[in-house]
């Protein structure tokens, strides 16, 4: 077989076998296949989709790609969770530590930004010296140690979606059901979880768009956790509108710390404590889900949290000096704020619009070789259903490129839709699904 037959047959709608998918995927690990072969793949996949056998042999291809780790001398239940993406969602940072000081195992594969959503390694590596970058060994003492460790993809776990990942980012070919699922499951499967609580975002910032669409990545990540011996539930949530208050690096980052120190915003907490809360749960550190949620919060409130997050900061080789004092981490070069442009009722932010308006002032990629900017981003004031007057700063814009503030500015200005009339706040957790159903 040819990479150039594989490309043709997905082309043409046909479906692939397990043997072609391994080939491909083999070869583009090992170098064998090139960046453009692999983007016409990607693409006629996007194109074409694929069958439930298809996406399972593209996962089982992904994590055979390197190790499988294998935590069974470590007691307990070992529980991860993961975000499909979305704008300002910085909820893994908050739960992480919340979780680990509850007594759960969380061993903890992210992934960078991808298009106009943020990725969770490069607001952690805004905290200077944090390592994310660790090998299979490492990765086990660090997580037998403390409870949690939080890396990317490496070398030997799952290293064909850490190429593929990067390279989806800048071909469009992100919003793929079988695409993502192998992405997400490769990884946490490899890592050696017993369980994992999914986040799969649904909106106008979110990958899947389309609420049914959403529903059914949802019920393809369940599944394919669940043949792989995985407990794996999903949360759909909202992601009309970015999350928090902040989108950015470092800025998010900050908002990390307001939040594990009991002053977050209250649609991340809603979310951060649901998600860890359903962790807890299933690590069998409480009854139910409500009741894991109400450890969460008293895990924020007595300081625990906030404890563990400075070890895992001080264990991956970064500095907590501006963690205790945010104030003093470099500021960007420039910053302006959008005024509002008349009096009336926040309607909406469209969080895509916001994402691109963060990529475009540096902190997020355009291209795979682009360097983030740490302190570029955005701090909004209003959510959805507030008033507002005339004049008052709706939003803060920082970058290190004047060039771009004033495309950002005009994006920003897209995103706030501004009316007459007060409407109905929007719903954040839609819906939650095991593998019975809804």
């Amino acid at each position: 077989m040819t990479a150039y037959e594989i490309i043709s047959k997905k082309r043409d709608g046909q479906h692939l076998s397990s043997e072609e998918i391994n080939f491909f995927i083999n070869g583009y690990t090992q170098n064998q296949i090139p960046d453009y072969q692999m983007a016409a793949l990607l693409m006629a996949i996007f194109l074409q989709g694929m069958n439930k056998r298809e996406s399972q042999a593209l996962t089982n291809s992904y994590i055979h790609s390197g190790k499988v780790l294998n935590l069974d001398h470590i007691p307990g239940i070992k529980v991860d969770k993961h975000s499909t993406g979305g704008v300002g969602d910085k909820v893994s940072i908050i739960l992480a530590p919340i979780v680990a000081a509850a007594g759960v195992y969380v061993p903890m594969i992210s992934g960078r930004g991808l298009g106009h959503s943020g990725g969770t390694l490069d607001k952690l590596e805004s905290i200077p010296g944090f390592c994310v970058n660790y090998t299979a060994k490492q990765f086990i003492k660090k997580l037998e140690k403390n409870g949690v460790c939080l890396i990317g993809q490496t070398s030997e776990l799952a290293p064909a979606d850490k190429k593929i990942y990067a390279l989806r980012d800048v071909t469009a070919t992100v919003q793929s059901i079988p695409l993502i699922g192998a992405s997400i499951m490769s990884k946490k499967i490899a890592e050696g979880i017993d369980a994992l609580v999914l986040d799969v975002k649904t909106g106008a910032g979110a990958f899947m768009t389309d609420h049914k669409k959403s529903l059914k990545l949802a019920k393809t990540l369940i599944r394919i956790g669940e043949e792989a011996g995985k407990t794996t539930v999903a949360y759909i949530t909202d992601m009309n509108t970015p999350l928090g208050n902040t989108v950015g690096n470092w800025i998010e980052i900050v908002e990390c710390i307001e939040c594990l120190q009991n002053n977050g915003p209250k649609d991340l907490m809603e979310l951060t404590h649901r998600l860890s809360g359903t962790m807890i749960y299933l690590g069998q550190k409480a009854d139910s889900i409500k009741a894991g949620v109400n450890l969460s919060k008293e895990l924020i409130k007595n300081g625990k949290a906030w404890d563990k997050f400075l070890t895992i900061v001080q264990e991956q080789g970064g500095e907590t000096t501006y963690l205790s004092n945010p104030d003093q981490y470099p500021a960007s070069k420039f910053s302006v704020d959008y005024l509002s442009p008349k009096d009336g009722w926040i309607d909406s932010i469209n969080a895509y619009d916001v994402g691109m308006s963060a990529v475009l002032l540096g902190a997020g990629r355009r291209k795979s070789t682009d360097k983030i900017d740490n302190t570029a981003g955005l701090r909004f004031y209003y959510k959805p259903g507030m008033l507002v007057k005339k004049g008052d700063p709706l939003v803060t814009l920082y970058t290190s490129k004047k060039k771009t503030l004033d495309i950002a500015m005009k994006k920003v200005a897209a995103a706030i839709s501004i009316g007459p009339n007060k409407k109905s706040t929007y719903q954040l957790i839609h819906q939650f699904l095991d593998k019975s159903g809804l």
